[in-house]
């Protein structure tokens, strides 16, 4: 197989596991979503020292939290990522899986327009309208359903914030998350002395409880191994084309799986941010591919 190949298949793996993770979390559906996020923290940073100790790379952990600024950057992620996590967590719990996929569809639209106020990038007519078409998508729910889509806002927000974030880590993926972890897990492991302390705690209660748990861990650092893994082999616009298995399985989840209402305004706004990202993929693919082009030419 060729390295694109390779790319390619870890790509769809690690959106595999990411769009089908909600069939897991909704089996952790009696356990509250802090104490699963706190085990998720906490096994995830086992998982992914574990990695880094077998690669030798331990080492970069410690530069990654070097310094104050860095420190501080890492802090910020990790709430990003905990928030985004948590409120993933809770939407599949309370049957919001739907209203989730839309925050993950939505997230691409959300880092464009960060990107534009953040970092001051230039945005295209394409883009203009593919951001303006995900508002009116927010607007179309929000009236037809009497409330706005907060959970979906939230994920998109968090996630995108997470990934300006990222920009100024200079780190590999793997590194920087578990350093993020890492910041956590004094917290995640004060909230689970507190609810084992009270006696609430499920893990050690039951042997399928606590498989379940502790597969957090892997469940997360694997698809983002995949993921770094496939983006050193891929053409951005492959990548981003790719990343929509994600939302897609979760939303079938939702809807065939959860047997979640989709009511027809759901409809209208999956319709407008499905021609949203259309017309924001097939602007991006032409773009890299026009400078594709002015490179081999130069």
């Amino acid at each position: 197989m060729s390295e694109t190949g390779k790319g390619i298949a870890a790509m769809i793996g690690a959106c595999t596991v990411w769009g089908l993770s909600s069939i897991y979390y909704k089996l952790l559906d009696h356990v509250p979503p802090l104490e699963v996020l706190a085990h998720r923290t906490l096994w995830s940073f086992v998982f992914f020292a574990a990695v880094l100790l077998t690669q030798g790379r331990l080492g970069q952990l410690r530069r990654a939290l070097a310094g104050g600024r860095a420190v501080l950057i890492a802090g910020f992620a990790a709430l990003m990522i905990s928030t985004n996590w948590f409120f993933f967590i809770s939407s599949i719990q309370i049957g919001k899986a739907v209203e989730a996929s839309l925050g993950y569809y939505t997230f691409p639209l959300a880092s464009v327009l960060l990107g534009a106020v953040v970092f001051r990038e230039r945005l295209g007519r394409a883009q203009i309208v593919a951001v303006a078409l995900a508002a009116l998508a927010v607007a179309v729910l929000t009236a037809g359903l009497g409330v706005a889509p907060w959970i979906a806002l939230v994920l998109a927000m968090t996630f995108a914030l997470y990934g300006v974030v990222k920009k100024w880590l200079n780190v590999g993926p793997v590194v920087s998350v578990t350093a993020e972890v890492l910041l956590l897990a004094p917290i995640a492991a004060a909230i689970l002395w507190r609810v084992h302390a009270g006696g609430g705690g499920h893990f050690g209660a039951s042997l399928p409880d606590s498989l379940l748990l502790a597969v957090s861990g892997p469940l997360t650092a694997t698809p983002l191994i995949l993921f770094s893994y496939a983006t050193k082999r891929l053409k951005l616009a492959t990548v981003g084309l790719l990343q929509y298995i994600n939302p897609s399985l979760q939303f079938l989840v939702a809807t065939l799986v959860f047997r979640e209402a989709f009511s027809p305004w759901h409809a209208a706004a999956f319709g407008l941010i499905w021609t949203a990202l259309a017309i924001y993929s097939t602007a991006s693919w032409r773009q890299e591919r026009a400078a594709r082009r002015l490179a081999q030419r130069s």
